[in-house]
Formats: C-alpha cells, sequence, structure tokens
C-alpha cells in the first residue's frame, strides 16, 4: 500500500465510521422499528383470519416482495413529488425500508404464531382471559422466541441494505465514501473501508443476536 493510499484510508476512517454511526446505524434502527410494528399488525391480522383485512395484507406483501426496492425508493422520493407529495429523503428511506422489511418480517411472524399450540389459546379461555390478553400474554411471547433469530437476520440484512439510501441523496456512509472518492478516485480502497466498517456492524449485531438467543432459550426453558 503506498503512502498517498494509506492517509487517505487513515483520513477518512474516521468520517466514515461518523457518518455510519450518526446515520446508518439511526436509519437502520428507526426502519427495523417501523418494520417490526407493521410485521406485527400484518401478522395478527392474517392469524386472526379477518377476511377483507387479510385479503389487503396479502396484496400488500404481493406488492412490496414482487418489485425491487430501488424501484421502491425511487417512486416514493422521486415520483411522489409529481403529485404533490414531497418527502424528505431520510424519512422517505424509513418509510420504504420499513414497509419492505415489514412485508417479509410479517411472513416470519406469521408462522410463529402459527407454530403456538392451538391448545394455548383454548387454555387461555377456559381460565377467563380475552383474545387480546391470550395474544398478548402467551402467544406473542412464544412466538417471538420462535421468530427472533429470523427477525435478527433482517436486521443485519437492513443494516447493510441501508446503503441504497444513497441513491435518494441520504448521506450516509456509503454515499459519503462515494464523495470522497470523487476528490480522490481510490475506489478499491475507500470501498473496502466501508465493507470493513459494515463487517464491524454485522459483527456486533451476531454477538448482540446471539447472547439473546441463549437468554431466550435459558428463559424459555431450553439448552443455551
Amino acid at each position: 500500500m503506498n503512502e498517498r493510499l494509506w492517509d487517505i484510508l487513515v483520513d477518512s476512517f474516521p468520517k466514515l465510521l461518523g457518518y455510519g454511526i450518526r446515520v446508518t446505524v439511526p436509519l437502520t434502527i428507526l426502519s427495523f422499528a417501523l418494520a417490526l410494528v407493521i410485521s406485527v399488525i400484518v401478522a395478527l391480522i392474517q392469524y386472526a383470519d379477518i377476511r377483507v383485512l387479510k385479503q389487503i395484507c396479502r396484496v400488500y406483501i404481493w406488492v412490496i416482495r414482487g418489485t425491487p426496492l430501488l424501484v421502491q425508493l425511487y417512486l416514493i422520493f422521486y415520483g411522489l413529488p409529481s403529485v404533490g407529495i414531497l418527502i424528505e429523503a431520510f424519512p422517505a428511506a424509513v418509510l420504504v425500508f420499513g414497509f419492505n422489511e415489514g412485508a417479509y418480517m410479517a411472513e416470519t411472524v406469521r408462522g410463529a404464531l402459527e407454530s403456538v399450540n392451538v391448545g394455548q389459546l383454548e387454555a387461555g379461555y377456559c381460565v377467563g382471559m380475552s383474545y387480546i390478553q391470550i395474544m398478548w400474554h402467551v402467544v406473542l411471547p412464544q412466538a417471538f422466541r420462535t421468530a427472533f433469530p429470523a427477525l435478527s437476520n433482517s436486521l443485519i440484512s437492513m443494516l447493510k441494505g441501508t446503503s441504497m439510501a444513497a441513491t435518494i441523496t441520504v448521506m450516509e456512509m456509503f454515499r459519503q465514501a462515494t464523495v470522497i472518492n470523487g476528490r480522490v478516485y481510490e475506489s478499491l480502497g475507500l470501498y473496502g473501508e466501508v465493507a470493513l466498517i459494515y463487517l464491524m456492524f454485522c459483527t456486533i449485531l451476531t454477538q448482540v443476536q446471539h447472547w439473546a438467543e441463549k437468554k431466550l432459550a435459558s428463559y424459555g426453558g431450553g439448552k443455551a
């Protein structure tokens, strides 16, 4: 590695890491929180088999899963202004990432709900609990333990996917690397540095996932 490239990487690393912490991580957290809310609501509607609402949910999942994320980003950020709806880049990215991942996570949560023995519902009714109480105190906690690994993987995938927010001018880590590269023309080194930072973030999340899985397994009476 030549001295010029080394100096560029040393100078750019704290800048890229700063954008990662200030923009990429918050974007991931907010988008995942929205996706989790959407997925639980959609899964519960399908689990309860509310006919009209279930069909709406199925259409939502069909459309989101059948269209590219990049196209969805462009439709919201570049397309909506043509009909008078203006959304800033960061909120637009949160909305798109949240609704996109929510469709996939909804299927994960639905499968986890259906894995809970139906006898749990009957037992809850027998002790005088309402449907909402049974879902909140009995079914959802068990379903969450089942779905946790898959949901954690969705979070890690979303963290990496936030790099696509650069296409709608969100100044996150990847876009900042592109801006720096426009001045110094060291694509291999800079994008490799960005990849390293993403790897660092994902490694931390993976370790947290493993720790949480052990805690949940212990709580559920399984082996850690």
